[in-house]
């Protein structure tokens, strides 16, 4: 399975990596970002988490080479504030997200999280934990699913859909659930893209508690980093962004205030936005389908 890092060379300099700094990429996945990060490193170290048990394994084989130099943990990274302390690290140099699902999970068949392969719906990264997509799909309620797929992903469609799941239970398999949500879309619709994509994006989201996570471990990054530290992240959908769009202008924005009123004392932030949104470039869209809807942000601290 060919794994192409989404805009690389921009990630790895926004990290700004410095050859005796502590790094975490927070989502290990193939490797990719932090094969380069720890070619840059002399006396520095990485500290790479992955919940997904098989992608950890494959990429302690892609780092074996710079072994020394890395730390594998599997687990969430809300844990990485736990994980520093228990590694007796009071802070470090950059901190990298790449969010969602990794290229090896959405292409192999069998973990179902894409609605190209016929696969028994699964989804999760976590593969010890009890809730997959079956157990969504099949146990929640009507009114739940409809949120989900509205809150999760934006789903116009959300109730229509809901309404042919329930009355086709127990749906099984992701081509099931694919003519689910195909017969609930009107026609006109179904020429603008693979109408699964939503719904998809929403069930991924709600079994592996993907909002949540991200919001807490990304907080915990901006706590962990030393000055001049960063933490940069990849999005990959509209909401995505805007969780990480609203913590960094929390750190790095001054707060807003009435105009009316005098400001007494200007106030002094300890972190600063390091890049507006950044996208790939023209000449990585051609070669990486993958980066097309990929926004990336960093921020840092100075104080």
């Amino acid at each position: 399975m060919k794994h192409i890092p989404v805009m690389l060379k921009e990630t790895i300099d926004l990290l700004n990596i410095k050859p005796d700094g502590i790094y975490i990429d927070a989502t290990l996945g193939a490797g990719g970002h932090s094969f380069e990060i720890v070619k840059q490193l002399t006396t520095g170290r990485l500290i790479g988490f992955d919940k997904d048990y098989d992608a950890l394994e494959r990429t302690k084989k892609r780092l074996e080479a710079y072994s020394d130099k890395v730390t594998f943990v599997q687990g969430s990274y809300t844990q990485l504030a736990e994980t520093l302390k228990s590694l007796n690290i009071e802070a470090v140099d950059g901190v990298l997200f790449d969010l969602g699902v990794s290229s090896p999970q959405f292409d192999d068949p069998q973990r179902g999280f894409s609605y190209r392969y016929d696969a028994r719906l699964d989804m999760r990264m976590d593969q010890t934990q009890a809730l997959s997509a079956y157990e969504v799909v099949n146990e929640y309620s009507d009114t739940e699913l409809i949120r989900i797929f509205k809150e999760n992903a934006e789903e116009r469609y959300a109730a229509r859909i809901v309404k042919n799941v329930m009355s086709n239970r127990p749906v099984t398999t992701t081509f099931e659930l694919v003519e689910c949500i195909r017969a609930a879309y009107p026609a006109k619709d179904l020429k603008k893209g693979h109408p699964a994509k939503k719904v998809f994006q929403a069930l991924r989201i709600e079994v592996n508690n993907e909002f949540e996570e991200a919001q807490s471990a990304i907080e915990q990054a901006i706590n962990a980093v030393n000055v001049g530290g960063r933490v940069v992240v990849i999005t990959f959908h509209s909401l995505e962004d805007r969780i990480v769009k609203n913590i960094f202008n929390k750190y790095g924005k001054p707060t807003k205030v009435n105009p009316r009123i005098p400001v007494i004392e200007e106030e002094v932030l300890d972190y600063k936005l390091v890049s507006k949104a950044i996208k790939a470039s023209t000449s990585e869209l051609e070669t990486n389908n993958r980066a097309h809807s990929a926004i990336l942000r960093g921020i840092e601290r100075v104080k």
